[in-house]
């Protein structure tokens, strides 16, 4: 359900009233992904969080398998775009927020983060995982292969058929018609997007000028609200394309991506080797993960179109009921239980041991 910034600051007074009760046993999982406390209680109360599209599928996986084990605790997430749920946080309108980018270091200095207490640092936790998969509809072309400068021109409009010979040169076996390319980007500011437009950025800089961006910067193709909107257009036309998460990408063309001398298609696991080889960035505070991955790779199986999305939350919280409770939610997300739930239902790479023994200790912060 969509709330209005004055029904989040009122839920989140609402939540400020709430104590927490002990109430069942905690059947969660286990190392660091309880979904209750460590004494056996579950927990009670409201959070309120905003943000990721991207994300909206194993956020519902997640707040299902963390109510499970804290059957009063209800969980209302607004998937209105990443920087939508950015801007909520610093308000503090909401409790955490779901982001397919981090904040950057210039954000974080200036703040305020008004879900915060005063002078907190936040955390940020990479702990959604997933290929951007570039999907199209063409009647009869289920897939095709794409080098990142064939890509850029797509995008940016210098590539207009689907027969042009950029396209037919890297898929000889394919029945390519003339038809017009119309490409959809989003209309919201949306991390999928500055993801994507980095990719573009790093790999075809020739084609592609315009720095990365979570507003889409070309008066190009077609704009569309959120990861379902482009995903409805798409569907909706012919010889459309866009980017989006690969949760979403079934039943439509989709892309293998020229890395190196082969073509990669997405997948979890390929999505999952980029992370694993991408360092964090440096001048980051000890809670927050911010990776800078790296994607002009050419290893070997590697697919360098993915988001890192990242749960926002606060060192310190005002009512430590919130704080307990932003907790154990985030160390079920991050927990193996709630890692698998989410590439069950969403297709994301569960995150690896060593980025999850980084992001439990960031949220043993949280007080």
């Amino acid at each position: 359900m969509k709330l209005s910034r004055i029904a989040r600051i009122g839920a989140i007074g609402a939540v400020a009233a709430l104590a927490l009760t002990a109430c069942a046993a905690n059947e969660g999982g286990a190392g660091g992904g309880s979904a209750a406390p460590d004494d056996g209680t579950s927990l009670t109360g409201n959070l309120v969080g905003s943000g990721s599209s991207a994300q909206e599928v194993a956020v519902q996986a997640w707040s299902a398998g963390f109510q499970t084990a804290n059957p009063d605790v209800t969980i209302d997430y607004d998937p209105a775009g990443s920087g939508t749920g950015r801007e909520s946080f610093q308000a503090g309108a909401v409790n955490f927020a779901g982001s397919d980018r981090a904040f950057d270091l210039e954000e974080v200095e200036a703040g305020p983060f008004d879900a915060c207490a005063a002078d907190s640092p936040i955390i940020e936790l990479p702990t959604y995982v997933s290929p951007i998969a570039v999907v199209f509809n063409i009647e009869g072309v289920d897939t095709l292969n794409l080098d990142a400068a064939t890509i850029a021109g797509i995008f940016a409009g210098t590539i207009a058929k689907w027969n042009d010979p950029a396209i037919a040169e890297l898929n000889t076996d394919a029945t390519l018609p003339d038809l017009a390319i119309t490409p959809v980007h989003r209309s919201d500011d949306s991390g999928t997007t500055e993801n994507f437009t980095d990719y573009l950025y790093a790999t075809a800089p020739d084609v592609w000028t315009s720095e990365p961006d979570g507003v889409w910067p070309l008066q190009t193709g077609e704009a569309a609200q959120g990861t379902s909107g482009v995903i409805s257009a798409v569907e909706g036309g012919q010889g459309t394309v866009t980017y989006a998460d690969a949760s979403r990408a079934e039943g439509l063309g989709t892309v293998a991506v020229q890395v190196g001398s082969e073509f990669v298609e997405y997948s979890p696991e390929a999505a999952a080797a980029i992370i694993d080889a991408s360092p964090l960035e440096e001048g980051r505070t000890e809670g927050d993960l911010a990776i800078e991955i790296d994607r002009t790779t050419e290893e070997a199986g590697v697919y360098p179109i993915v988001l890192v999305s990242y749960m926002i939350a606060c060192e310190q919280y005002e009512d430590p009921a919130i704080a307990e409770l932003v907790q154990g939610f985030l160390s079920y997300v991050a927990s193996p239980e709630g890692q698998d739930e989410a590439a069950a239902a969403a297709g994301s790479a569960p995150i690896s041991d060593s980025v999850r023994e980084q992001v439990d200790a960031a949220i043993a912060l949280i007080q």
